[in-house]
């Protein structure tokens, strides 16, 4: 299937980052939908929104400082959270977005809930994808062993086969098509001749910090902040990083929250399920 088209974006952070987006055109009589990736991921994991609503929805797709095509940061501790809201911050102020619909992926669904915290009336709506105020020790140690490990490989189906086995668990039925899939999206083809992640590989460094250094807090107030607009939380029913009992709570704290439980996916489902796009059309209904 043919991807949808797009013009590459540029703005730059309060510290002198040149930072990237892809920007597929919409309508302009509705809020953007702007969406945030995952830790070691990037604008390209979003195609699947993007085909299917780009047009109706002008959707950009963010590159984080550190990642694709945005610069990297000179000081690794501003790998953090907090930072992150403050680049989209800037960003909205520089292109002149009053509101926009959050579409926000693991870090990027804790980017979301900061923002919604620090600049309410930024946000129309929210999809949180596989993402909570609580996240899992057994999900973070799993990513930790991963991270900043600079591994990089001959071919595509060597690192295919590489992301199959730290992350077969999340995704069980994938074929090794998909596993070269997901090497395309996350990695590249270095000057060297050799393809690796598609990431500042000091990103890990606030990321391995003890919590007090690594800069998001206590995430409750920053999820309650949300209410009052459209929500829908997406979990793979296999995620280790957002728990059943979690989600419970999260609906308990913003009781008209949309949840919808994808089988068969650990973290984070990619958006390309049936069930989580007719998820997003119902809330993006919402925020028309």
């Amino acid at each position: 299937m043919s991807e949808a088209a797009y013009t590459d974006g540029y703005w730059h952070s309060t510290d002198g980052l040149r930072l990237h987006y892809r920007d597929y055109p919409g309508r302009t009589d509705r809020p953007p939908i702007l969406c945030f990736p995952g830790l070691t991921r990037n604008a390209r994991d979003f195609e699947p929104v993007a085909r299917v609503f780009a047009g109706e929805w002008r959707v950009l797709c963010l590159d984080f400082r550190g990642r694709g095509e945005s610069d990297y940061a000179k000081d690794s501790r501003s790998y953090i959270p907090l930072q992150y809201a403050a680049d989209i911050a800037a960003l909205t102020e520089q292109t002149g977005i009053a509101k926009f619909v959050a579409i926000g992926t693991s870090l990027g669904g804790i980017v979301t809930m900061l923002l919604g915290a620090t600049n309410p009336g930024l946000i129309a709506g929210a999809v949180i994808n596989d993402i909570g105020p609580v996240i899992e020790p057994e999900g973070l140690a799993r990513i930790r062993d991963y991270v900043g490990q600079g591994r990089s490989f001959a071919t595509w189906m060597h690192a295919a086969r590489a992301l199959q086995e730290t992350n077969g668990v999340a995704f069980p039925a994938y074929a090794i098509s998909d596993w070269l899939a997901m090497a395309k999206r996350v990695m590249v083809l270095g000057g060297s001749g050799r393809i690796a992640f598609d990431y500042d590989m000091k990103i890990a460094e606030p990321f391995n910090a003890p919590p007090s250094e690594a800069g998001a807090g206590d995430l409750w107030p920053a999820w309650r902040a949300l209410a009052g607009r459209p929500l829908l939380v997406l979990r793979g029913g296999l995620s280790d990083l957002l728990s059943a009992a979690t989600l419970e709570r999260m609906r308990q704290e913003i009781p008209e929250v949309a949840t919808v439980t994808i089988d068969g996916v650990g973290h984070a489902p990619t958006l390309s399920e049936p069930e989580a796009l007719a998820a997003i059309a119902r809330l993006l209904d919402q925020c028309a």
